[in-house]
């Protein structure tokens, strides 16, 4: 893959997330806004970890680098996952923004502790949505520099 003429190369961004509705409002939204990044869907916290670890079915999965990761999934839980994430020395490094709509203090608190390096809630109007993705993409791809993959 070529790097675009702008000089921001795609990156591979992996969404954890169980609710049908909110997969499809992401994907709009990178699609909306021409978001080049490759977005890869899981839709839970057990699918997520294989992913990562690339077991079973994704032995050829591609490492992301980024995840937008939700709290509340069904087998493994977010804030699980997010644990697991930061704890294994070949995932660690990934930057992992929690997308949730909780905005308990507690979940906030819980995932900065687990390292999370970003936590945003999810708005539930679709063009304030379409702008949170927006953003998140312009930082991770214009302003950040990620870490290579491993």
């Amino acid at each position: 893959m070529t790097a675009p003429a702008d000089g921001k190369s795609p990156i591979q961004v992996l969404l954890v997330e169980d609710d049908p509705g909110d997969v499809l409002m992401t994907q709009e939204a990178f699609d909306e806004h021409k978001v080049r990044n490759r977005l890869t869907v899981v839709s839970d916290g057990a699918e997520a970890l294989a992913y990562l670890r690339r077991e079973g079915q994704y032995a050829d999965a591609v490492l992301p680098d980024l995840v937008l990761l939700d709290l509340n999934l069904p087998r493994r839980d977010g804030r699980e996952v997010l644990e697991e994430i930061k704890k294994d020395e070949q995932l660690c490094r990934i930057p992992v923004v929690v997308l949730t709509t909780s905005q308990a203090d507690e979940d906030i608190l819980r995932s900065y502790q687990l390292h999370a390096n970003a936590y945003v809630t999810k708005p539930v109007d679709f063009e304030r949505f379409i702008s949170v993705v927006r953003q998140i993409d312009e930082f991770f791809v214009s302003v950040v520099k990620l870490p290579p993959r491993g």
